[in-house]
């Protein structure tokens, strides 16, 4: 190889080194233009519109579950809507959760905290081992993404919260215990959440019966995600997530109150998710529509970035425990509604992971079983 060829190659090998190092490091650089690693192709951009659109995103109002009355006497009313959510939308905010002003805005607080850190602090975090218990990383899954996307993460395994808890940052000094406190209170939303689904579902009389149906769910997998999109100086050529949908049962995020990034597609165009104070938004992950059989649907999803304003999200993913078998209820099953998916677990979705990208919904359609 040539002096020159020579040359090229460590040049090209200290560019990746420095995008492994995220997003945020980027920027603290002081770049002013979106590195060629971050740029998507033409027809992958956020501003690229449909031949159905004639106009930019418009605004969506997702379906509103009022968790109180979850509770009360007008439960099988707000199952219907529930139901209905699950069906047509994938995702529903939910009002009236339970979860205080307080505790949420200090969960934002510490996880924006963290982020502002030294690069030398956050980078005591930085791993490639997925079941790491507190992982920092950058972009979707940047040992195989081929483009790059403007997001920063701090990934925070919480079950069992007394192993991984030790390894959690230390610093801001605030965080173990915050997040611990945000993580306890999601998860017992999350299987209040997991009951309502079940019955609207109908399969609310199997859970009278088996004492245990619900152990699986109340000893099921948890990750707190704090992400970080920072500004980007040319937001219309890069995404800070691309298109996907979540892996697991059910997503809980908290948007940015102030700063919209949030677009389902729906309808095959894609809208921009109004965020409620105080909300909370759910959405249906690709075991949910597996155990539904297909009636519930995971839904794809994506995240702009803009020039002015950094954005920060909190999402708590939850499914079955990493050793479980997800599988179509066989109680929605039958002669008219056969099995449309393939038994999985978490292995095989981390072999796929591991071999290419994960977007759009591909892990999901290559547990489907042909008709």
């Amino acid at each position: 190889m040539s002096p020159a060829m020579n040359l090229a190659v460590h040049a090209n090998e200290e560019d990746e080194n420095e995008y492994q190092k995220g997003v945020k490091y980027l920027c603290e650089k002081g770049i002013a233009k979106v590195p060629n690693k971050y740029i998507l192709p033409v027809m992958e951009r956020p501003n690229k519109i449909s031949k159905n659109d004639g106009i930019s995103y418009p605004n969506l109002k997702l379906p509103v579950i009022d968790f109180m009355q979850l509770q009360g006497s007008n439960r099988i009313e707000v199952l219907n809507s529930l139901s209905k959510a699950c069906e047509e939308y994938g995702f529903f905010q939910l009002i009236n959760h339970g979860i205080s002003r307080e505790a949420i805005t200090k969960m934002v607080e510490v996880g924006r905290n963290f982020f502002e850190l030294p690069f030398e602090e956050r980078s005591k975090y930085m791993s490639n081992d997925m079941k790491s218990p507190a992982r920092y990383g950058t972009s979707f899954n940047q040992n195989k993404d081929r483009v790059f996307c403007w997001r920063d993460f701090l990934k925070l395994n919480c079950n069992p919260l007394s192993e991984s808890l030790p390894f959690w940052p230390s610093f801001p000094s605030q965080l173990r215990e915050t997040a611990v406190n945000y993580s306890e209170k999601s998860k017992l939303l999350y299987l209040t959440l997991v009951k309502a689904i079940l019955e609207s579902l109908g399969l609310d009389e199997t859970s009278e019966k088996d004492e245990n149906y619900m152990k699986e769910f109340e000893d099921g997998s948890q990750v707190l995600v704090v992400n970080c999109y920072p500004e980007c100086p040319e937001p219309d050529l890069t995404l800070g997530m691309p298109p996907h949908s979540d892996y697991g049962f059910l997503t809980l995020v908290l948007q940015d109150q102030l700063v919209k990034g949030l677009q389902i597609q729906h309808q095959e165009k894609w809208v921009t998710v109004d965020p409620i104070p105080n909300s909370i938004v759910v959405n249906v992950g690709d075991h949910l529509e597996i155990f539904s059989n297909g009636k519930y649907k995971s839904v794809l999803h994506r995240v702009l970035v803009n020039s002015s304003k950094s954005r920060i999200s909190i999402a708590s993913l939850h499914s079955l425990p990493f050793s479980s078998t997800i599988r179509p209820s066989p109680k929605l099953v039958n002669g008219d509604n056969p099995k449309r998916y393939k038994d999985t677990n978490f292995a095989h979705f981390m072999d796929y992971i591991t071999s290419c990208e994960h977007k759009t919904k591909n892990f999901l359609e290559s547990r489907k079983l042909k008709s």
